[in-house]
């Protein structure tokens, strides 16, 4: 069993393999994106700090996307959740960030989980089936194809940035402060 922190975030191993280092790092920066958004109302997750027009539901949202994107879309192959091809892209490419704005708490909060929950069953999957080193199933048009390393490393890197962004806006909220 990990040992956690005082806000309940599990600490990254000190000694493991890569795999259990690499995702150990990736919980711990979903537990810190999950502490800075807890026991917050639709306010409290519409909230903004300074010119940003960032929030933290729209945090939410963005991250729920950016794991289905690479852990399922990428890696396996496979088409994007209804929820995302609902939203109007082609008249706001920031349409997650503001449609978020119109979604409850509990349905921001739920379907961050549900992503969290899709990528490691996919995460594990792919694994299974050839380590760190397994190609995506999707490459860039010049061919390049990243490994599953390479997306775990990206989320890690994804969720770092925005809660640099979160401790912002949190702080702002009700002075929530830490890491």
């Amino acid at each position: 069993m990990a040992d956690v922190d005082e806000q309940g975030r599990p600490e990254p191993p000190f000694a493991a393999d890569e795999a259990s280092t690499v995702l150990g790092f990736l919980d711990y920066q979903r537990a810190t994106l999950a502490w800075k958004c807890s026991d917050l109302d639709a306010v409290g997750l519409r909230a903004t700090v300074a010119a940003s027009s960032l929030t933290l539901g729209g945090m939410l949202k963005h991250l729920a996307f950016i794991e289905d994107w690479w852990c399922s879309r990428w890696l396996h192959g496979r088409d994007l959740q209804a929820v995302w091809k609902a939203g109007d892209w082609d008249s706001d490419p920031d349409w997650i960030w503001h449609s978020a704005a119109e979604d409850s708490p509990e349905r921001l909060h739920a379907l961050w989980e549900e992503s969290i929950s899709r990528s490691r069953s996919l995460v594990t999957e792919a694994l299974a089936d050839g380590g760190l080193d397994r190609l995506a199933r999707r490459s860039w048009p010049d061919g390049k194809t990243p490994s599953l390393r390479w997306i775990l490393l990206h989320l890690i890197e994804e969720y770092a940035r925005h809660n640099g962004h979160a401790d912002l806006i949190r702080e702002s909220i009700d002075g929530l402060t830490g890491e």
